[in-house]
């Protein structure tokens, strides 16, 4: 079930240990599922119970350590060996007079391993500060460290065979996009266009299926769209809308994010006129990725694109994005904003979503894409504007 081959991530873990002798940690702590995922292939929705994969500097094959009855799922998709997965027993799970890390820290023990430098991902959503806890008082001959992010900069540059499945969640978004766009009409529910949407994700295409994705369908509609994060309700959609949706495509944990806007009817001007200062805008950005820039200068040319209709943003316009499990596809290390100095370089993969959200309305208009040697490859085939529906603008007219 490896969806690479072990030489990649043999080639990962020795450019983690790499960043690891350079911070001077001995062993590494990883909860943050992707990162478990990028450096053992552990790929199960175990994500709600503590888990974490452990990387020596002096070992070939890092340690998954997580619940009992998890264990068979690391046997049949990690490249570990049987030593090198360490179940603990359910009386750990949620139990309220041990915990996990209890555990962790006696296998570090048995292994004679108490006095090292340690580090853990302090700013991670399954690292808890009941986690760090135990562990300070359970190896307090241990030098702890923040190593958030230490693999995630790993990540950054992706093999030509994450770029493969990158791809192929990018046909899943497309058609996943299609789905919604043509479903959404005057009268029918949300939910229900939602609805169709999972479908697609998940049916994927005739050549490959799809994987659940990060984040779920965002698409507020009405004045709900002037805010990002929103999902949806059971109401029904009403002439005059826009509705924004933002989708992803997945496939083996590696997504395609892509973002449209729809005006259902006769487009309002004020929307009409944004959604092109929007498009114009990352057009312009597009342009602008490519070898050798700094995310803050390709930043700079959206800002400096949009200046002249009086529009300002406030927040980022992309981040760097790929293998990742819920609740989110970003990877949480360079950003396309101001002050971010992150040097571009081929195979880097980042969401350019420019969006821009005021009191009553926002647009949005993304797309997903791989820096190349002399440029940027967009992920997605699909149309960059406002979508009006009484266009009858239907996947392949």
């Amino acid at each position: 079930m490896l969806s690479f081959e072990i030489t990649e991530f043999q080639q990962r873990i020795t450019k983690t240990k790499q960043r690891m002798e350079k911070e001077g940690i001995d062993v590494l702590l990883l909860t943050d599922p992707a990162n478990m995922n990028y450096l053992s292939g552990y790929d199960g929705w175990s994500f709600y119970v503590h888990q974490l994969v452990m990387v020596f500097i002096d070992e070939e094959q890092p340690f998954w350590i997580g619940r009992g009855q998890d264990a068979n799922g690391a046997k049949v998709t990690t490249w570990l060996d049987e030593n090198h997965i360490i179940p603990y027993t359910d009386d750990y799970v949620q139990s309220t007079v041990k915990h996990p890390m209890d555990f962790v820290c006696n296998i570090l023990k048995e292994m004679g391993q108490t006095h090292l430098t340690i580090g853990v991902e302090m700013d991670t959503y399954y690292f808890t500060a009941k986690c760090f806890t135990q562990l300070q008082k359970g190896l307090p001959g241990a030098k702890f460290k923040d190593a958030t992010n230490l693999v995630n900069y790993v990540r950054i540059i992706k093999s030509n065979q994450e770029i493969e499945y990158m791809r192929n969640a990018a046909r899943i978004v497309e058609k996943a996009m299609w789905e919604g766009v043509n479903s959404i009409q005057e009268g029918v529910r949300e939910c229900d266009v939602v609805a169709n949407i999972y479908h697609a994700q998940i049916s994927g295409t005739e050549w490959f299926g799809g994987d659940y994705p990060a984040i779920v369908p965002l698409l507020p509609s009405g004045e709900r769209t002037s805010t990002p994060h929103l999902t949806w309700t059971d109401e029904q959609y009403k002439a005059g809308d826009p509705v924004i949706l933002e989708l992803a495509g997945c496939y083996k944990r590696y997504h395609s994010p892509l973002a449209r806007t729809v005006f259902i009817g006769e487009p309002d001007p004020k929307v009409k006129y944004l959604a092109d200062v929007v498009v114009e805008g990352l057009n312009a950005t597009l342009d602008a990725v490519k070898p050798g820039v700094t995310c803050e200068e390709v930043e700079s040319v959206w800002r400096k694109t949009i200046a002249k209709s009086g529009f300002v943003k406030e927040s980022r316009i992309g981040y760097a994005m790929g293998l990742n499990y819920p609740p989110d596809w970003g990877e949480h290390t360079a950003s396309f904003r101001q002050g971010d100095k992150t040097i571009l370089q081929p195979n880097m993969t980042f969401h350019l979503i420019p969006g821009i959200w005021l009191d009553h309305y926002g647009v949005e208009v993304s797309e997903s894409l791989r820096v190349t040697e002399t440029g940027c490859e967009v992920f997605a085939d699909f149309p960059r504007q406002l979508i009006i529906k009484e266009t009858n603008l239907l996947e392949g007219a």
